[in-house]
This record gives C-alpha cells, structure tokens and sequence, in this order.
C-alpha cells in the first residue's frame, strides 16, 4: 500500500453508526474523499494513509457534527499538541499536531 517500512500499518477500518456524517465530517476536516463500496463501506486514500469506514451499530453512542467538533480532551508539550475527539460515527479519535 503506502509504506515499505517494517511494523506499520497500512489500512485501517473504523466502525461508524452514521457512515454519510462520518465521511461527510472526515471529508470537512481532511478533505478526503470517499470511494462507496455497497452501501455499508467507504474506503479513503489521501496519498499517505488509506482506510476505510464501515457501518457498524456497534460503534460508540453517535453523536452530533457540532458534539464531535467540541475539544474532549487535548494535552501540549514541547513538541506538538495532541486532540482527542469524537466524530459524528461514534469513533474517538486523536490528532497529532507538532508546535
């Protein structure tokens, strides 16, 4: 896939209670697109990682656009800035931002 490097992953598949707000917030917030396959997976590939989301009613409890845009939780240091959230899915999930 992306990475000829040992020990790394290179697909990764999240569940989603709301698949069409999930790829609707991801697509906002990364500017990914979506390729449908049937209508329970949506696959991804932004040129450095790939995915996909799957609907699943066992994901977390959904929540709304606005819940999952609110900071949950997000922590600093020297290097970079870290922020967990929660995405309309049901998914948590955490950004790295480096300083």
């Amino acid at each position: 896939m992306h990475s000829s490097l040992p020990n790394t992953i290179d697909y990764i598949e999240m569940p989603s209670r709301n698949l069409a707000e999930t790829k609707r917030f991801f697509a906002a917030l990364f500017g990914w697109s979506f390729t449908d396959y049937g209508p329970d997976y949506a696959a991804f590939d932004d040129g450095r990682m790939a995915g996909g989301f799957f609907a699943s009613e066992n994901a977390a409890k959904e929540l709304s656009i606005l819940a999952a845009r609110l900071r949950r939780k997000s922590s600093s240091s020297r290097v970079g800035r870290r922020f967990h959230f929660l995405a309309p899915g049901g998914g948590e999930f955490a950004i790295w931002s480096d300083k």
